[in-house]
Formats: structure tokens, sequence, C-alpha cells
């Protein structure tokens, strides 16, 4: 079976608003090369840091990137060329001036090639280990030993080449959070659930019902998957779904982990599904897009009680006061 690399070259500036761009049009995750995350490792390893030292490349030979994957099929090649589309798009908002007129994104190039998959089906895996996203929530592929220690609550993921590890800072701020807010037998509405990850959290800290949301198939089928792998299936299943349209399901948690444009679109439905002081928790939202999003929560009735960032990404919690 082979594969279609896309590959996005930039710079280390412009690494982020590429993420973005991809998020909007639905590609939550991708392989990133950033010589500044790996110096920052080596300098300070975390204790969430898992790495051979003798696997480290050498920094200056790394020019910064984005890697994207499809399935080499029609609908494949579809894709590499909406990323395609979205990167043109984002070089001529870049030369316009929407992110500053000195900001450098690099080249913006991209390029794509047809792999066979044996080759990424094992090189993947070398990047992918046990990683500590909160005080007590660590998540490891299956393949991967790991001693949990006094308190940990591990989550088991294998999630192939089409969805997320849960290491990216917008997954650690939203089950930071989740982690946090929870309290024992609350229901929570995971809106754009992806591998699961977020509901697989809720349910290991204490949420006595968990519905996911998605409007991917496959991202439906593998977090129903991944609850079954997780022993959490008779807490939490996933359905597809339009954000909450048509969705009938009260919560005490709703958590999205979307692009900002897309929360602030839910915020304005969101209040339906959460009873007083309900809380809503949100991240995949640019710090510098924060601003408006926290003026949209506020308009459509909710009071912000926290703000957090790492990195280029933020998080919003917010209380319901929309009796």
């Amino acid at each position: 079976m082979k594969y279609i690399e896309v590959k996005i070259k930039t710079s280390k500036g412009g690494i982020d608003p590429v993420i973005a761009t991809l998020m909007n049009i639905g590609i939550n995750d991708a392989m990133i090369d950033d010589p500044d995350e790996i110096l920052a490792m080596i300098a300070s390893p975390g204790p969430s840091e898992w790495y051979d030292e003798s696997q480290i490349p050498d920094v200056s030979m790394i020019e910064p990137a984005v890697t994207v994957f499809f399935s080499d099929d029609e609908e494949g090649h579809g894709r590499a060329n909406d990323v395609r589309q979205a990167i043109e798009n984002l070089a001529k908002s870049a030369s316009e001036g929407f992110y500053g007129i000195d900001a450098d994104l690099g080249e913006l190039s991209v390029s794509a090639k047809v792999e066979d998959d044996v080759l990424w089906r094992d090189k993947w895996k070398e990047y992918f280990k046990p990683t500590k996203l909160s005080n007590t929530i660590v998540v490891k592929p299956t393949w991967c030993e790991y001693e949990p220690s006094e308190g940990d609550n591990v989550i088991e993921i294998d999630p192939g080449m089409a969805f997320g590890t849960g290491t990216h800072e917008t997954t650690m701020l939203c089950i930071r959070m989740i982690e946090k807010y929870m309290q024992d037998e609350f229901k929570v509405l995971d809106v754009g659930s992806g591998s699961g990850i977020l509901s697989i959290a809720a349910a290991k800290l204490g949420a006595s019902d968990v519905l996911g949301i998605d409007i991917d198939e496959d991202a439906v089928r593998v977090s129903n998957e991944n609850y079954e792998l997780n022993k959490v299936s008779d807490k939490a299943k996933a359905i597809i779904g339009d954000l909450t349209v048509g969705v009938d399901y009260k919560a005490d948690i709703v958590v999205a982990n979307l692009l900002a444009d897309i929360v602030m679109r839910l915020s304005k439905d969101v209040t339906r599904h959460l009873g007083e002081k309900g809380i809503f928790i949100t991240s995949g939202i640019l710090t510098e897009k924060s601003e408006a999003v926290e003026n949209c929560m506020k308009e459509c009735g909710f009071e912000i009680v926290e703000r957090t960032e790492l990195g280029e990404w933020c998080s919003l919690v917010a209380v319901n006061t929309v009796i």
C-alpha cells in the first residue's frame, strides 16, 4: 500500500501559521520539523520528554517544515491539492501583511511524493514515546512498555497514519483543564473528538458519561476503538455530527479542541448543552486570535475564568451564565 507525503517548507515563525492553515481545512495532525524545539528539549529535558540521544539529528541540518500524509487514492490526491491551495492562500495573506509587515513565513513551497507505507508504518513509531500530558495523564503507544507511577492515568493509543498521538500543545492544554475542572459523575461533551483522547481522559478522570462528536466517519470509528482499548466504552461513545447540530445532550463540561473560528461558531450554540455554571473548555486557538474568541464567548453568555498559553496556542475556560 502506498501513501502521499506532502511537505511544506516554511520558517521557524511560519510553523504555527502553517499548522493553523491545515487545521482550517480539517487536517489536525502533522509531522513538524522545528530545530528550536529540539534545542529546547536538549537544553531543558522534562519528565515528559523521552528520547534516544543517538537518534537526535544535527540541528544545523534541519529546515523548518510541516509534513502531512494521505492515502494514495483519489481522495488522498484531492486532499493534497487542498493543501496546495490553502498554502497558496496563506502565502498571499502573508504578502499582504496579514501576519505583520516584517513577518517571515519562509518560502511556503509545497512538494508531494508517493511512498510505500511499509517504510512509514515502522518509521513514524520512532517518534511516538510515552508522554506525560498533565499531572496524572500519560499517553503511550500500544507497542511501548511503560511502568506507571503512583497516580498515573495511562491512555493507550495506536493512531496509525490518520490520527494524532495526542502530544500536540492544544491537546495538552485541554487535558490539563479537564483534569483541573473535572468532578466525579460529570457528563462531558467532546466536540471534534478526533482519536478520542480527550474523551478517554475525561472518563479516566471521573466522568460518568462522555459523548464524542466528529464529522469524520473514520475519526468516529477510531474513537470508539480507542474507547474499547482503554476500557472506557461503558462510559464513552462517539457519533458522527457537524459540531452540535441536531445533538440532544446536556453536559457539565463541553470540550472543544478546534480552531478559533470554529470555536466562535460553536459558542453560539453550546450554552444549549450546558446548565448554569456549566464549563466550556476550548483550545486550538492561536494566541493572536484569543481576544476575538473571548469577546465572542462573552457575547454568547460565558464568563472567562481561565486563560492558559503553551507555545503559540491558547486555551480558554469559561462558565455558562445563561439560565
